[in-house]
């Protein structure tokens, strides 16, 4: 299985490359997950892309087969970039298309922002340039530390998905994986959102921008990414209807369609 080493610590990363080997066009999309995800979320993306992209995933730091930091790990946003960077170069990627969910989302934005160079296009899904509350953190740390991971994750899954949104065995699946993550990777993680606010920066951003986000996030509200939409000109947004927070899971061929034509477009 490969692994890239990147700030102290292993990351897990797959390559699935069918594209035709007489193709002179070999772009790739690297994509990350967010906080209780799993690689697996982006399946069912795949068939609408590998015909011409390489497609990258990896399990990204605090989880599944990639470094479990202890937790006193100073994490960070630049840190989490790096490892998307490092994954990049492990795959051969000078130049790669990002793609990320959630906190995926965020690092990905401020990856691009921060190297313009090494990111031909953005698209981020449920994310945001403003980051998490303290609240939340203390929310999630409470209901954690009195009732364990499986109570967390069992609202979480309420967060990401109405009732009926998924078949038993994807939602059960989807549960499985997000009860695997650890306390601290979880608050740490989210912790290095409370105060992040990447407005500033946006006007740094250099390419093309697909954002893409569920009409019913009870995290990230749609006029948050309305505003991340006016701040980036150029940038297209697609809001979907009966979608909550796990919409690259939920809605995933919907949004691999869009993301294709985006792609596509942007060539």
């Amino acid at each position: 299985m490969p692994y890239v080493e990147s700030a102290g610590g292993k990351l897990h990363y797959e390559i699935f490359d069918l594209v035709a080997p007489w193709e002179t066009r070999r772009e790739t999309i690297i994509f990350h997950h967010g906080i209780g995800a799993d690689p697996g979320v982006w399946t069912e993306w795949l068939p609408a892309l590998m015909d011409r992209y390489r497609v990258v995933r990896f399990d990204m730091r605090g989880y599944g087969r990639s470094h479990i930091p202890p937790a006193d790990f100073n994490w960070s946003l630049d840190l989490m970039c790096n490892d998307i960077l490092a994954v990049a170069d492990a795959a051969g990627a000078e130049r790669a298309h990002l793609v990320g969910e959630s906190i995926g989302g965020t690092i990905a934005l401020c990856c691009a922002i921060k190297n313009p160079a090494r990111v031909a296009t953005l698209t981020i899904s449920n994310g945001a340039h403003l980051g998490a509350s303290i609240l939340r953190v203390n929310e999630w740390r409470r209901q954690i530390d009195e009732q364990g991971i499986k109570a967390w994750s069992d609202q979480f899954m309420k967060d990401r998905f109405y009732e009926g949104a998924l078949e038993e065995p994807k939602r059960a699946w989807y549960a499985r994986r997000q009860e695997e993550w650890t306390r601290d990777s979880i608050l740490n993680t989210l912790a290095v959102l409370v105060g992040t606010d990447l407005r500033p920066r946006l006007p740094e951003l250099r390419c093309p921008v697909l954002l893409m986000h569920g009409d019913s996030s009870p995290f990230i509200p749609a006029g948050i990414l309305t505003d991340l939409h006016k701040c980036i000109p150029g940038s297209r947004l697609q809001i979907f209807a009966h979608a909550r927070h796990g919409l690259p899971f939920s809605h995933a061929k919907q949004c691999a369609r869009t993301l294709r034509e985006f792609l596509d477009s942007s060539a």
